[in-house]
Parts: C-alpha cells; structure tokens; sequence
C-alpha cells in the first residue's frame, strides 16, 4: 500500500494494481518472468497487486495451482513467501475472426476471482485452439463469444479490452479495429465496464469519446520484463483490499471503492503514438498524414495510422474536453531512465543497476521516489543531477519524439545542453 503524504490525501487506504502482464511461458518475454521474479520488482515498483497472466497456459496455471494460495480477500499469495505482493488471476487473449466482412484482430485480458473459475474458462478455451503454443493464445474466436464464455465461468469474472487504440491488435485499432464497443460485442457491450489505455494513449484522449463515459478507464503495463512492471499502472482507494472491492471499483458501484487514479506511460513514448512508416523511418502527425493521403511520402506504400490520428476519426469532443467526473492520472518516467539519463549511460549497465537499487533501498519504492518524496529529501539520498531529473518529470518538463509504426518514441529529461555526448533523433520528419 502506498503512503501518498504530500501528493494525495486519499479518504482510504490506496492501492496500486497492475492488471496486464506476461509470463516466461509468453512468446518475446523474459525467461526470467516467473513468480519469485514478477513479486520482487512489484514490490521495487510500489505495486500491491500483480496480475499472474497467462492462467490459460497449461504449465503455467499448474504452476500457479501449486504455488499461490487463495487469502481471505479474495486475492492470492505466494505459499512460503515473505512477499506482501497479492496476485489476481488474469491472462491476455488474442481473437482473430471474420467480422462485417473484415478480418479482426482484438486483444483482450480476462480477469477472474478464482482458479476455480479460470479452469472453467480453460476447460472452454482448449476446445477452440492450442493453449499450449503461447501464454497469449490466438485463437479463432469472436470477441463476444469470448465475453459469453468470461461470464459463464464467474459472474464475477471481468473482459477488459486491451490497449484498445493499437493499430494491429485492438478493440479501435486502426488496422483491424471495430468503430464502437457495440459494433465489437453486440449484445453484450453493456458487460464491458473497463478499457484500457495501452501505452501509445492517456485518458484525456480516451475522454473525447463519449461512447466510454459509462466505463472506467485503466492502465497497465503489458510488461514483457520484470523492469516494466508499473511502467503503467492503476491506483484504487479502497475500504479494504479484496478482489470484491476491486471488481466494486471497476464497475462504479457505489462510492466507497473507486479508480483513484491512473500511472501513466507519457504516450509519445508509446509504439504506435503518430503514424509513420518503420521501413522508410517516416513519422507523421495526423495532419502530415492527412496532407500525404496516409501514403508514406518516401516509398509510396500506406502508412501505419497511429493511435493520436485513431482517436481523431472516432472522437466526439474537441482535444480540450475535460470531465467532471473522470479520476485524475499522473505521468511518469521510469525511474530507471531518469537515472540513465543523468549517467548519460543505457538503462540496462550496472551504474544504473546501482543506483537505482540504493534509491529503492532509501527511498522505499519507485514510485515513492517518483511521486511522494520531497525535494529535500530526494537531495539527501541521490546525486543532484538525479534528484533534478525527478523534478523535471514531476513538472511535466521534458522532450519527446513520439513514436510510430511500433518504434518506441525516445524521451529527454535532459537536454543536448545537458548531455553533450548524446546524438539527435535521426529520424527523418515530414
């Protein structure tokens, strides 16, 4: 549970949950991501509860079958373990199917209260593709049917569209993508109560379309390796932590439990933020993109349209539109390339490794040190140039080149003038 002090003075007790991960058993993920490993950095990271992900593959959900135990709020443990790190049972999906003629292709993570309720889910799932082949499983599978299958296994089970504006493999992604929640479930969009972000998207720009004011809006980290666990990350105040208070908040029942806030990825940073063209290394705005007719201006084939230009095509409201309802969020920069950024070394050399492990050790968690620690204290427990670079995040005083077409963007918490042995974006601009 994170103390917010001077931040926040929540009515109860916060807790920050991050809800969308992957195992050793998914394809392009570190070996190192199983429970020991996941638990120790949410604990680094200030996170209280961490999704198991991918409960559909067989080892995998043996494993979590032997190795977590079911506590009294509805959350798991891990048996044997010192960590106070809870686990809730979730896995990400990928359905391809036939849909309005166009082939689909959606992402979705599967929530559930129970490993009970997952084998039931399993027991559905096996009879429609390979579950073995990858901890994601694709499978040839509508989204609704998906959905049906969710809430036939537990009422109290959840499916929330995954990063929903990616272009290749989400809910309004460009590239496969549905134009309403509706047109995606059908008959049962009214059981969807969460989208989330991903990383190339932040809730002002979610907020523009009014299709989503019934839901919630949450982020998670998608996290390939134990280092971007929290990258993005969800806050709940809560009663008291449980998985009945958490599915409360989610669903705006009431309000006792609800999304306090949101840890947001600054969406520049995300892959798919602009369009472009990886081949070419072409980036454009919507409005370039607009000019060139979403040809890339260099090889003449069709861009990838990014999330920002995504979000123009289905919003209703201007990009000023600010409800009065909606919870705040608070963008971050991993501490990690704040500290890599000063050294002006890469995030992964062992200078960083070190000092990132002495500012935890201090400072309490990463997002302790991120948000909560005051400025004098922050100078008492890392170098100046470290405890500048924090300032500058909090103050929203940074660069970035967004990026495109599943490039990364690049951010800046320091200048040229700040590192003169650092070299410019090559990337050419249209």
């Amino acid at each position: 549970m994170v103390q917010w002090g001077e931040v926040t003075s929540p009515p109860m007790p916060t807790y920050i949950a991050d809800l969308h991960l992957h195992s050793k058993y998914s394809r392009a993920v570190s070996r190192d991501m199983g429970l020991e490993t996941m638990a120790a950095w949410a604990g680094k990271k200030g996170v209280d509860v961490l999704a198991t992900a991918d409960f559909t593959h067989p080892a995998w959900f043996a494993e979590l079958r032997e190795r977590l135990t079911l506590q009294d709020n509805g959350l798991y443990k891990m048996k044997s373990s010192a960590s106070n790190v809870h686990f809730m049972p979730t896995t990400e999906i990928s359905c391809i199917y036939k849909k309005g003629g166009e082939t689909r292709r959606v992402h979705h993570v599967i929530v559930a209260p129970t490993l009970d309720a997952v084998e039931k889910i399993i027991a559905q799932l096996s009879l429609i593709g390979n579950l073995k082949a990858d901890g994601r499983p694709i499978l040839g599978l509508d989204s609704q049917k998906l959905l049906e299958i969710t809430l036939g296994a537990s009422p109290e089970a959840m499916l929330i569209p995954a990063h929903i504006w990616t272009p290749w493999f989400a809910m309004f992604g460009s590239k496969s993508g549905f134009d309403s929640v509706e047109e995606c479930f059908g008959d049962l969009a009214g059981h969807i109560h969460a989208v989330e972000t991903g990383l190339s998207s932040d809730p002002p720009m979610n907020w523009r379309l009014s299709q989503l004011d019934r839901m919630s809006i949450i982020s998670s980290s998608d996290a390939h390796s134990a280092p971007n666990i929290g990258r993005e990350a969800t806050a709940f105040e809560l009663e008291e932590l449980s998985y009945a208070n958490i599915m409360s908040a989610i669903k705006k029942q009431g309000k006792k439990n609800k999304v306090a806030f949101t840890l947001e990825f600054y969406p520049e940073e995300g892959r798919y933020h602009w369009d472009g063209h990886r081949a070419c290394s072409v980036r454009l705005e919507p409005a370039q993109s607009r000019k060139h007719g979403g040809i890339c201006p260099k090889c003449k084939k069709p861009l990838t349209i990014g999330v920002l230009n995504r979000v123009e095509q289905l919003a209703d409201r201007p990009e000023s539109y600010k409800p009065a309802n909606r919870p705040p969020y608070r963008m971050l920069v991993p501490l990690r390339e704040i500290i890599a950024g000063a050294f002006g070394q890469g995030t992964g050399t062992k200078k960083v490794a070190a000092e990132y492990e002495s500012l935890i050790l201090r400072g309490g968690s990463e997002f302790k040190v991120l948000l909560n620690l005051p400025p004098e204290r922050l100078a008492e427990i890392t170098l100046p140039k470290i405890a500048e670079g924090i300032r500058r995040v909090r103050d929203g005083k940074i660069s970035v080149n967004p990026g495109y077409d599943g490039e990364y963007g690049t951010v800046s918490v320091f200048t040229e003038k700040d590192r003169p042995d650092s070299a410019y974006n090559q990337t050419q601009l249209f």
